[in-house]
Protein backbone atom coordinates (compact mmCIF):
# COMPACT_ATOMS: atom_id res chain seq x y z
CA UNK A 1 0.00 0.00 0.00
CA UNK A 2 1.70 3.52 -1.12
CA UNK A 3 0.61 6.24 0.78
CA UNK A 4 1.09 9.84 -0.17
CA UNK A 5 3.42 10.98 2.35
CA UNK A 6 2.17 14.26 3.62
CA UNK A 7 3.20 16.48 6.87
CA UNK A 8 1.50 16.49 10.20
CA UNK A 9 1.15 20.29 9.70
CA UNK A 10 -1.11 19.34 6.70
CA UNK A 11 -3.99 17.75 8.89
CA UNK A 12 -3.87 20.87 11.38
CA UNK A 13 -6.67 23.50 10.61
CA UNK A 14 -6.93 26.53 13.67
CA UNK A 15 -4.50 24.16 15.87
CA UNK A 16 -7.04 21.67 15.69
CA UNK A 17 -6.51 17.83 14.11
CA UNK A 18 -8.45 17.17 11.39
CA UNK A 19 -9.35 13.61 12.36
CA UNK A 20 -12.03 12.75 9.68
CA UNK A 21 -9.10 13.37 6.75
CA UNK A 22 -6.49 11.24 8.67
CA UNK A 23 -8.79 8.84 8.83
CA UNK A 24 -9.54 8.91 5.36
CA UNK A 25 -6.20 9.04 3.93
CA UNK A 26 -4.81 6.19 6.77
CA UNK A 27 -7.34 3.98 7.68
CA UNK A 28 -6.16 1.37 4.47
CA UNK A 29 -2.37 2.28 5.56
CA UNK A 30 -2.64 1.61 9.05
CA UNK A 31 -4.85 -2.11 8.14
CA UNK A 32 -1.87 -2.82 6.11
CA UNK A 33 0.26 -2.34 8.70
CA UNK A 34 -1.98 -4.11 11.38
CA UNK A 35 -1.84 -7.32 8.49
CA UNK A 36 1.65 -7.92 7.32
CA UNK A 37 2.52 -7.61 11.62
CA UNK A 38 -0.33 -10.12 12.27
CA UNK A 39 -2.08 -12.34 10.32
CA UNK A 40 -3.57 -14.39 13.06
CA UNK A 41 -5.50 -11.64 15.20
CA UNK A 42 -9.54 -11.81 15.13
CA UNK A 43 -11.42 -9.74 12.85
CA UNK A 44 -12.32 -7.62 16.13
CA UNK A 45 -9.06 -7.15 17.31
CA UNK A 46 -7.70 -5.89 13.93
CA UNK A 47 -10.80 -3.53 14.54
CA UNK A 48 -10.39 -2.18 18.18
CA UNK A 49 -6.19 -1.70 17.54
CA UNK A 50 -7.46 0.45 13.97
CA UNK A 51 -9.92 2.59 15.70
CA UNK A 52 -7.16 3.12 18.89
CA UNK A 53 -4.62 4.35 16.35
CA UNK A 54 -6.82 7.09 15.54
CA UNK A 55 -7.68 7.53 19.12
CA UNK A 56 -3.92 7.79 20.18
CA UNK A 57 -3.61 10.53 17.42
CA UNK A 58 -6.17 12.30 18.50
CA UNK A 59 -5.62 12.35 22.21
CA UNK A 60 -1.62 13.59 21.53
CA UNK A 61 -2.27 16.18 19.19
CA UNK A 62 -1.20 18.56 21.31
CA UNK A 63 2.09 16.81 21.01
CA UNK A 64 2.45 16.38 17.53
CA UNK A 65 5.88 17.78 16.09
CA UNK A 66 3.98 19.25 12.75
CA UNK A 67 7.53 18.96 10.54
CA UNK A 68 7.56 15.39 10.99
CA UNK A 69 5.48 12.91 8.10
CA UNK A 70 2.12 11.76 9.44
CA UNK A 71 2.47 8.21 7.72
CA UNK A 72 5.79 7.75 9.83
CA UNK A 73 3.88 8.63 13.39
CA UNK A 74 0.90 6.84 12.46
CA UNK A 75 3.33 3.44 11.64
CA UNK A 76 4.68 4.01 15.04
CA UNK A 77 1.51 4.18 16.81
CA UNK A 78 0.04 1.00 14.88
CA UNK A 79 3.12 -0.90 15.76
CA UNK A 80 3.28 0.35 19.50
CA UNK A 81 -0.65 -0.92 20.15
CA UNK A 82 0.38 -3.90 18.14
CA UNK A 83 2.71 -5.14 21.01
CA UNK A 84 0.51 -4.22 23.45
CA UNK A 85 -2.48 -6.32 22.18
CA UNK A 86 0.36 -9.46 21.65
CA UNK A 87 1.30 -8.41 25.35
CA UNK A 88 -2.82 -8.94 26.48
CA UNK A 89 -3.40 -12.16 24.27
CA UNK A 90 0.15 -14.26 24.65
CA UNK A 91 -1.74 -17.27 25.49
CA UNK A 92 -5.07 -18.50 27.22
CA UNK A 93 -2.75 -18.73 30.21
CA UNK A 94 -2.30 -14.95 30.34
CA UNK A 95 1.32 -14.04 32.16
CA UNK A 96 -0.34 -11.01 32.96
CA UNK A 97 -2.96 -11.99 35.47
CA UNK A 98 -0.57 -14.76 36.93
CA UNK A 99 1.88 -11.73 37.70
CA UNK A 100 -0.89 -9.56 39.32
CA UNK A 101 -1.93 -12.45 41.20
CA UNK A 102 1.04 -13.17 42.39
CA UNK A 103 1.85 -9.30 43.02
CA UNK A 104 -1.52 -8.97 45.13
CA UNK A 105 -0.66 -12.10 46.96
CA UNK A 106 3.02 -11.10 47.90
CA UNK A 107 1.19 -7.15 48.90
CA UNK A 108 -1.40 -8.72 51.14
CA UNK A 109 1.36 -10.97 52.91
CA UNK A 110 3.89 -8.30 53.08
CA UNK A 111 1.38 -5.80 54.89
CA UNK A 112 0.03 -8.80 57.35
CA UNK A 113 3.64 -9.32 58.20
CA UNK A 114 4.11 -4.96 58.73
CA UNK A 115 0.64 -5.43 60.88
CA UNK A 116 1.81 -7.84 63.05
CA UNK A 117 5.04 -6.57 63.24
CA UNK A 118 3.84 -3.19 64.01
CA UNK A 119 1.78 -4.41 66.97
CA UNK A 120 4.33 -6.41 68.61
CA UNK A 121 6.24 -2.79 68.31
CA UNK A 122 3.22 -1.05 70.19
CA UNK A 123 2.62 -3.52 72.62
CA UNK A 124 6.60 -3.34 73.51
CA UNK A 125 5.96 0.54 74.21
CA UNK A 126 3.36 0.11 76.14
CA UNK A 127 5.53 -2.08 78.48
CA UNK A 128 7.74 1.37 78.72
CA UNK A 129 7.53 4.06 81.44
CA UNK A 130 6.07 7.06 79.77
CA UNK A 131 9.38 8.97 79.70
CA UNK A 132 11.17 6.68 77.83
CA UNK A 133 7.64 6.22 75.30
CA UNK A 134 8.08 9.81 74.58
CA UNK A 135 11.56 9.72 73.78
CA UNK A 136 11.24 7.04 71.12
CA UNK A 137 8.10 8.36 69.55
CA UNK A 138 9.66 11.73 69.53
CA UNK A 139 12.58 10.50 67.51
CA UNK A 140 11.30 8.11 65.33
CA UNK A 141 7.80 8.92 64.87
CA UNK A 142 7.50 12.88 64.66
CA UNK A 143 10.96 13.69 63.38
CA UNK A 144 12.77 15.35 66.33
CA UNK A 145 16.50 15.51 66.93
CA UNK A 146 18.22 14.39 69.69
CA UNK A 147 18.64 18.08 69.91
CA UNK A 148 15.13 19.14 70.13
CA UNK A 149 14.26 16.15 72.36
CA UNK A 150 17.22 16.67 74.73
CA UNK A 151 15.77 20.30 75.30
CA UNK A 152 12.33 19.36 75.29
CA UNK A 153 13.07 16.76 78.10
CA UNK A 154 15.55 18.77 79.98
CA UNK A 155 18.30 15.61 80.14
CA UNK A 156 21.60 15.61 78.03
CA UNK A 157 21.83 14.14 74.64
CA UNK A 158 23.81 11.15 75.51
CA UNK A 159 20.56 10.23 77.89
CA UNK A 160 19.05 10.39 74.85
CA UNK A 161 20.95 8.49 73.01
CA UNK A 162 21.15 5.76 75.38
CA UNK A 163 17.68 5.46 76.08
CA UNK A 164 16.93 5.05 72.23
CA UNK A 165 19.84 2.10 72.18
CA UNK A 166 17.63 0.55 74.48
CA UNK A 167 14.26 0.38 73.45
CA UNK A 168 15.69 -0.09 70.00
CA UNK A 169 17.67 -3.08 71.61
CA UNK A 170 14.17 -4.36 73.77
CA UNK A 171 12.40 -4.07 70.08
CA UNK A 172 14.93 -6.06 68.53
CA UNK A 173 14.68 -8.87 70.99
CA UNK A 174 10.16 -8.66 70.86
CA UNK A 175 10.70 -8.87 67.17
CA UNK A 176 13.38 -12.08 67.06
CA UNK A 177 11.13 -13.95 69.80
CA UNK A 178 8.26 -13.66 67.16
CA UNK A 179 10.62 -14.68 64.26
CA UNK A 180 11.11 -11.24 63.11
CA UNK A 181 14.33 -9.70 61.80
CA UNK A 182 14.83 -6.13 63.45
CA UNK A 183 16.05 -4.47 60.19
CA UNK A 184 13.30 -6.29 57.37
Amino acid sequence: MEVKDKKICDYIRNNELQIEKALKDYTNYVYTIIRKACSKLPKEDIEEINLDVFLTLWKNQNKLNTNNNMSSYIAGITKNLIKQKYRLIKTNDNILDYEEHLVSTLNIELMHSKNEQNAIIVNELKKLKEEKRSIFILYYYEDKSIKQISSLKKLSESKIKTELFRIRKKLEAALKKKGYDFYE
